[in-house]
């Protein structure tokens, strides 16, 4: 524990010793090769960020949160957060999920933001915007020293929006085509959305409608003594029961006889 073990690197001449000091017969097969062509990268591991020292605070008795991995952090991270910040629907776009392995400056020429084997996303912006301000020393492409995150996230959006243009009119130019020729399309999701958002509108300015009558009839109740009930009735009823309520008193039970007159069947 503690310790390094160099052991791995020293492999050929450990087996160039043994076989001088005759402690082993012949040599193995890969000993002339590996010192022909010894390996390019180091047979251990290679050391781990090491942690940063946290300010101790003196009334803590024992240390918190002090073996914390590293926060990694990549410029690529805030350059998407700006992009789909602004661009939230870009989001929505159906795409095909790839692991993306760091290295598509080696295999892709980022000078122009459309590709020709993948199709423009904002993942092309934000490469886009990071040769603009890095360029690209393996292929010998320098940036602009002029250049800052604010001028290439203007220009890669620029680009990136002369492209959206283009494919939009070439969409626009085929569906014209289509239905020139007899072909016919449905209703796109824009007109389905719109007519369902009409239907509720109208359900709810419906269910207004009422709830205003109501509370009209109501503030009228409470000046004109006529109880909510009553006062939900329609007007011809509304007399009606006001009517009814000045004899009720005098109007006798279904059942019970009169008194000086014939029987009355409210």
């Amino acid at each position: 524990m503690g310790r390094y073990d160099f052991r791995p690197l020293r492999v050929y001449q450990t087996a160039s010793q043994l076989f001088a000091s005759e402690r082993i017969k012949n040599v193995p097969s890969w000993h002339e090769v590996v010192g022909t062509v010894p390996p390019a990268q180091t047979l251990v591991r290679t050391q781990p960020l090491q942690h940063q020292e946290r300010p101790r605070r003196s009334n803590v008795r024992k240390p918190s949160k002090l073996f914390q991995p590293q926060r990694v952090v990549y410029e690529e991270d805030s350059l998407r957060k700006e992009f789909f910040g602004d661009h939230p629907w870009e989001l929505a776009r159906p795409r095909v999920v790839l692991e993306n392995d760091g290295k598509d400056a080696e295999r892709k020429d980022w000078s122009l933001v459309s590709q020709p084997d993948r199709p423009i996303d904002g993942e092309s912006v934000i490469q886009r915007q990071m040769f603009l301000l890095h360029g690209n020393p393996e292929k010998g492409q320098r940036p602009d020293p002029k250049m800052t995150p604010a001028r290439a996230y203007d220009q890669a959006r620029k680009e990136f929006y002369e492209i959206r243009l283009q494919q939009d009119i070439e969409r626009r130019v085929a569906r014209e085509e289509a239905m020139a020729t007899g072909a016919y399309f449905g209703k796109t999701t824009l007109q389905v959305g719109m007519e369902l958002e009409d239907k509720i509108f109208e359900e709810w300015k419906a269910w207004a409608s009422a709830e205003v009558i109501q509370q009209e009839q109501r503030r009228a109740a409470m000046y004109t003594g006529i109880d909510s009930e009553t006062a939900a009735l329609p007007e011809g009823e509304q007399e009606m029961e006001a009517a009814l309520g000045e004899v009720d008193s005098t109007i006798p039970t279904r059942g019970q006889e009169a008194r000086g007159g014939a029987v009355f069947v409210p």
